[in-house]
């Protein structure tokens, strides 16, 4: 299995999965040609996604999934109530995800399966959930857009060698950036999104003896900065003891980070 961040951040969202012949994407939130464009630099062409999974409704993760859906002929997989959103209706086949419970997503041809975990989490989007996906013993999760540490949450999606978490802002940045007031409580709110801190408090839940890569997703492009971020990451790993067995990458929004075996 492996996986690939294609873009991350505010201005949007994907992330794809490769499981042996499965190919699932996950968010599309970026505009039609840099989605596209994004999917052409991941050696992609046309058909050879087969679902496209989204994270929840907000249009940084969901605006472009269902023309992708449309376009490779996939499955588009959301929750029952976002399926009637003008984002989902362009797919030509859609289904509910079964969120709390593990699903098989096939290939076209009937041969290989991922296992496909969407865990509930706490956002001002109801629902939102994150990915744990399982193929061949290997695990990856995919956890963005969550507004607190959740130990039940870090139960669900255990056991990640690859770990796509979000580090989403700096308090200080924030209190001098250009947000207003009430938008800085929505995102520092229980419902909105992780500052690092709370990311590396998050992280301490979900590493095990499995993690051996973390890429740090939803940098606020005005609220943060990649390497306090990182720096924060590093910190948390070596009190964790493992930070010398963990490859750290920030995922940048404007490029498509490097394939990442799990």
């Amino acid at each position: 299995m492996h996986i690939q961040v294609l873009s991350s951040g505010s201005e949007g969202n994907s992330t794809l999965v490769r499981a042996g012949d499965v190919n699932v994407l996950v968010d599309a939130g970026l505009g039609r040609e840099a989605m596209l464009q994004r999917l052409e630099m991941a050696r992609l062409g046309p058909g050879a996604i087969q679902h496209v999974l989204v994270t929840h409704g907000h249009l940084d993760h969901a605006r472009s999934a269902g023309m992708v859906a449309k376009r490779e002929r996939a499955t588009l997989h959301a929750a029952d109530s976002m399926l009637a959103h003008p984002w989902a209706r362009r797919a030509k086949t859609c289904a509910a995800l079964a969120i709390g419970r593990d699903s098989a997503f096939a290939s076209r041809t009937g041969g290989d399966e991922v296992q496909v975990r969407p865990v509930p989490i706490p956002h001002d989007c109801d629902p939102t959930v994150a990915f744990r996906f399982e193929h061949e013993g290997r695990v990856a999760v995919i956890l963005t857009d969550i507004g607190r540490p959740d130990a039940e949450v870090a139960r669900a999606l255990a056991g990640a060698h690859v770990l796509v978490l979000e580090f989403n802002y700096d308090p200080e940045l924030m209190a001098k950036g250009p947000y207003p007031a009430v938008l800085q409580k929505r995102i520092a709110g229980g419902r909105g999104h992780m500052s690092n801190d709370q990311a590396a408090e998050m992280l301490a839940q979900l590493a095990s003896e499995n993690l051996h890569t973390l890429v740090l997703a939803h940098i606020s492009q005005k609220t943060n900065r990649p390497d306090i971020a990182l720096e924060t990451a590093a910190l948390a790993l070596d009190r964790l003891g493992i930070a010398g067995r963990v490859r750290v990458v920030a995922a940048p929004q404007h490029e498509a980070l490097p394939n990442l075996a799990v």
